[in-house]
């Protein structure tokens, strides 16, 4: 979800360069010897981390459910488990291990820029022969040429006014779903060129603004990465041991509000519920009010990480 990340000019050929790497690491453990959850391994750069920071009898499941991220994975640790799913199957994997409680769950909600460069992954216009895919783990689902077929094109305009804040949403739709019916979307540079009304090459910032947010919208809407963060984040009180802790980095409003908001309301909608003693209904307690962003030298060195908000909660010990 949210932007490409962890890649720059200064990082180029790194796979994965990870986000406020201390930071993250350092709102996450509390045990060196508890079991931790890395829902989100990506390259494996805040697992490694993770792992340094662990005692002899601690312990690291790392997620993820792209096909190619197993073979990618190089680290050869007895207290390291590698489980090849979507983070929001987390709880059915944890009780099939054994394990009833965490101390500790990360999630980067990032797109690591190497799966902007596969080019077979159609998650960037850049590559005018790729294909409109857009699937994270690309053996299930469907594509999002498939997805553009099925919606209706109001569903569509929707779908890109939510997920990608796409000011001509109902244009863009309607040009989309016309070039679908004359059988020009057979790769990204039908899709592209479908769009260039709006996004005209000779207006780049223009152009690269409007592609960016089609190409988000239909991703997360291909993925269901919203459903599969609000999963997350309600399974969050159960997962947690007491004192157990939440670390998520975010990289755009869309998933930033929901997990801020689940921290500090106990819900994905910031709902302010309470008891009957008036008490606010949040399993979860914020360990700052505000989130902690990339300093400015981390910005210079990984420009791609700007945008990122680091929001951390703890479930409170049992008094």
């Amino acid at each position: 979800m949210g932007e490409e990340r962890n890649s720059s000019p200064t990082t180029a050929g790194v796979y994965h360069v990870p986000a406020l790497l201390r930071e993250t690491v350092d709102s996450l453990i509390t045990d060196p010897d508890g079991i931790y959850v890395d829902a989100t391994f990506g390259g494996g750069g805040h697992s490694r981390e993770i792992l340094s920071r662990l005692g002899p009898e601690g312990h690291l499941f790392g997620l993820d459910r792209d096909l190619d991220a197993r073979d990618r994975c190089d680290i050869s640790d007895e207290r390291f488990t590698f489980v090849r799913t979507d983070f929001r199957y987390l709880p059915r994997f944890l009780t099939y291990f054994g394990v009833t409680h965490i101390d500790g769950l990360l999630a980067d909600l990032g797109v690591s820029s190497h799966d902007f460069d596969e080019e077979g992954r159609g998650f960037s216009f850049r590559y005018d022969d790729a294909p409109i895919d857009m699937r994270m783990n690309q053996s299930a689902g469907e594509t999002a040429r498939q997805l553009i077929d099925r919606l209706e094109w109001t569903e569509l305009a929707t779908l890109l006014h939510t997920y990608g804040e796409v000011q001509q949403s109902r244009r863009a739709a309607t040009l989309i779903k016309q070039a679908a019916e004359r059988g020009e979307l057979e790769t990204m540079k039908g899709l592209i060129d479908a769009l260039s009304p709006i996004a005209p090459e000779r207006n780049k910032k223009l152009r690269n603004k409007v592609l960016s947010q089609v190409f988000q919208a239909l991703r997360i809407a291909v993925n269901d990465e919203m459903g599969a963060l609000y999963t997350l984040l309600e399974s969050l009180p159960t997962l947690l041991a007491p004192g157990g802790r939440a670390v998520f980095l975010t990289y755009h409003s869309l998933e930033d509000r929901p997990v801020k908001n689940f921290f500090r309301y106990g819900n994905v909608a910031g709902d302010r519920e309470t008891d009957l003693y008036g008490n606010l209904r949040a399993p979860l307690r914020p360990l700052s009010s505000k989130p902690v962003i990339p300093s400015d030298e981390e910005i210079e060195r990984n420009p791609r990480v700007r945008s990122a908000k680091l929001r951390a909660a703890e479930l409170p010990a049992v008094k």
